[in-house]
């Protein structure tokens, strides 16, 4: 009995083996995994734009007037007419001293003018009595001398007492010191009441306070010889008209600015170059109307050393960099990714110059360059390298 249900047992189980085998011929087979789309990229083509060579120096804004403000007569100062640090314009009334020991002055310079002419008048008439007195010999040769000589004496005292009643009238205008340049003025250095002196040497005289003008400014830098080289090639003018500069236009950013958004032109080139640095001084002026360019600040300037050429431009995010050399990748006709080594120049107004290495009818990619690798399909959408640079600086919401 036992082994009747063993070969019972065995036999369902071939059975069973047998169906689930002729379950599987028949099951289909299973398809392979689709292919990853191709990445999706912005592309465009490079910017075509006049731009011109330049080289970039750091330099120094400096005013076109710097004055110090010195008492011209001594005495106490009387009043003072500004407010630390504000502007002010030529001939503002900044300083008084006290007026009054001066107007004394020249009310008695006055006085003795005035008697000086009597003594004018008075000689003139003795001299012509004297006249008609000689010629009818009632007084002698030697008189007369002496009345002529009377009458030259009293014109000298007048003439002396003019100048004198001048000099008085010059100190007491001096009391009052006005502003001989328009600018910002620093802050006072002497409160009132304090006595001040005035002269005509610096170190004796007493400094009431300083004014910067402040537009225009003068941005001065040094160039190195190379520099001035090409600068000067470029001008094409008499070696005089190189020295006063002939207005190169220029621009200027400050320390926390990305792009030259100061525009200006150049005034001056020095007669020489330094021999002990190699270097030749210059300067350039900008306009500014609201003064936000102080003197003593910093500053990097781009100055024209070539004439104006059409180059192509692509955003710095079109750029990738394989050890020294600098590339950017192009879709072909059948939307392939394919690399062109570049050689770079300046920035300008946010976009990179391509000196080299590039066409204008290349499509660059331009946003999504991390995606792609050289030789890879890809999905291109046409745009503009402006509208990448816009995209590349605006910040993620």
């Amino acid at each position: 009995m036992p082994q009747v249900i063993i070969r019972m047992c065995a036999a369902v189980f071939v059975a069973t083996l047998g169906l689930a085998l002729a379950a599987c011929d028949t099951e289909a087979p299973q398809a392979a995994p689709a292919a990853p789309p191709p990445p999706q990229v912005t592309v465009a083509r490079p910017v075509v734009k006049t731009v011109t060579d330049h080289t970039e120096f750091v330099g120094r804004f400096v005013a076109v007037d710097a004055v110090e403000i010195r008492a011209r007569v001594s005495g106490y100062l009387d009043a003072i007419h500004f407010t630390d640090g504000q502007f002010v314009k030529q001939g503002d009334l900044l300083f008084t001293v006290d007026r009054r020991p001066f107007q004394v002055a020249l009310d008695q310079a006055r006085a003795n003018l005035a008697q000086a002419k009597a003594n004018v008048v008075y000689a003139t008439t003795d001299l012509a009595r004297g006249k008609d007195l000689v010629g009818r010999a009632i007084i002698s040769q030697q008189t007369f001398d002496q009345r002529v000589q009377s009458k030259s004496v009293a014109e000298a005292n007048a003439a002396a007492q003019e100048a004198a009643v001048k000099q008085a009238a010059l100190d007491l205008e001096f009391t009052e010191l006005r502003a001989p340049v328009s600018g910002r003025i620093g802050d006072r250095r002497v409160s009132v009441g304090n006595l001040v002196m005035g002269g005509t040497s610096a170190a004796a005289t007493t400094l009431l306070a300083t004014i910067q003008s402040t537009d225009p400014i003068r941005f001065e830098f040094t160039a190195d010889e190379g520099a001035y080289l090409r600068y000067r090639r470029m001008t094409k003018t008499t070696p005089d008209r190189i020295n006063n500069a002939g207005e190169v236009p220029v621009n200027l950013k400050l320390l926390d600015e990305q792009i030259f958004s100061h525009p200006g032109h150049m005034d001056f080139v020095d007669n020489a170059i330094d021999t002990a640095s190699g270097t030749i001084r210059a300067r350039a002026v900008f306009p500014n109307p609201n003064g936000t360019l102080t003197p003593g600040m910093f500053g990097r300037i781009q100055v024209a050393t070539g004439p104006p050429a059409e180059a192509l431009l692509v955003p710095d995010s079109a750029i990738g960099t394989e050890q020294v050399r600098k590339y950017v990748l192009v879709v072909d006709d059948n939307d392939v990714a394919r690399p062109k080594y570049i050689t770079l120049g300046p920035a300008i107004e946010g976009l990179r110059v391509v000196a080299s290495g590039l066409q204008a009818s290349d499509r660059v990619i331009v946003n999504g360059l991390m995606r792609v690798r050289p030789g890879a399909k890809v999905s291109p959408e046409m745009s503009t390298a402006e509208a990448a640079m816009e995209h590349e600086t605006t910040p993620p919401r």
